[in-house]
């Protein structure tokens, strides 16, 4: 039966008629990147949260497409969400790409960005072991049981007693501040992350532009093709959600949104759910 759409609820989901909430969380990351949950724990979570809809969004890789199940008793799609930058303001954007055809395309774009990110992580975990910490390189956790992140060395630290959390003043004082292994690698260009999206076939979105405080690329991106905004996201103001939406209707984009869901690999205690794409995201992706 097709239902109209009346309205939104709190959350970002809209209501069909017939009180029926269509809820679809379009950001969440998996064990495949940075997440903590495996593709199948996910999906239990989005279902026992009564979600409709999830986009698993790894960054930089679509490993994750071949392990979602095909009938997960919720609609779960693969999308990416790529560490990008632009080099003449060195401002950080991240490209959200739904409904991609060619998954080799980004494999091409993204997997040095890997490589490079595994060896960064690796180096930190150097450092660290030369600075005293006790880390069992064979025994870390790693993305798509290959690549190592940040998070899995803090991780460790946590399990084995060596710090008391992921997110707080160590990592404050090692990770970032000019700290022992405050270094970074170097993130694909922008625009050259959306016009790969779009020749692979699919839709470009630009993550959390409240978070980033790169609303000054929007124009350019659009030009280069750029689909949509995440609106949703729990580091968005209600200002922030103001400006976004007035950009979207400036432009002629899509709005979408998403928890950003990392579980324990998160410093935000944000849940699958908890933020969800608006009508025009879930209309263009779904």
């Amino acid at each position: 039966m097709v239902r109209e759409i009346i309205g939104m609820n709190q959350k970002g989901g809209f209501i069909m008629s017939g009180s029926e909430t269509i809820k679809a969380d379009l950001h969440v990351h998996s064990n495949i990147s940075d997440g903590e949950h495996d593709i199948e724990q996910l999906i239990e979570i989005a279902k026992d949260e009564g979600l409709d809809a999830i986009g698993i969004t790894d960054h930089d890789t679509m490993s994750h497409l071949a392990l979602i199940p095909a009938h997960a008793g919720l609609r779960t799609i693969a999308g990416v969400e790529i560490s990008s930058i632009h080099e003449d303001t060195n401002t950080k954007a991240h490209i959200l790409g739904y409904g991609i055809q060619n998954t080799e395309m980004i494999t091409a774009l993204t997997g040095p960005l890997l490589e490079a990110r595994n060896a960064n992580s690796e180096k930190q975990a150097g450092i660290l072991i030369k600075n005293g910490f006790d880390i069992d390189i064979e025994k870390l956790a790693r993305a798509d049981g290959k690549y190592l992140y940040k998070q899995h060395i803090l991780d460790w630290l946590v399990l084995t007693g060596q710090t008391p959390d992921m997110f707080g003043s160590f990592y404050r004082k090692t990770f970032k501040n000019g700290g022992i292994c405050d270094f970074d690698i170097e993130y694909i260009n922008v625009f050259e992350a959306v016009r790969t999206v779009k020749k692979a076939g699919g839709l470009a979105v630009l993550a959390h532009p409240g978070q980033q405080r790169n609303y000054h690329l929007i124009p350019e991106l659009v030009k280069t093709g750029l689909d949509g905004l995440e609106l949703n996201h729990h580091t968005h103001t209600e200002k922030d959600r103001e400006v976004i939406a007035g950009l979207a209707g400036q432009y002629g984009l899509f709005l979408t949104g998403g928890s950003d869901f990392h579980g324990k690999y998160s410093s935000a205690p944000c849940s699958i759910g908890d933020y969800l794409s608006a009508e025009s995201g879930i209309r263009a992706i779904l």
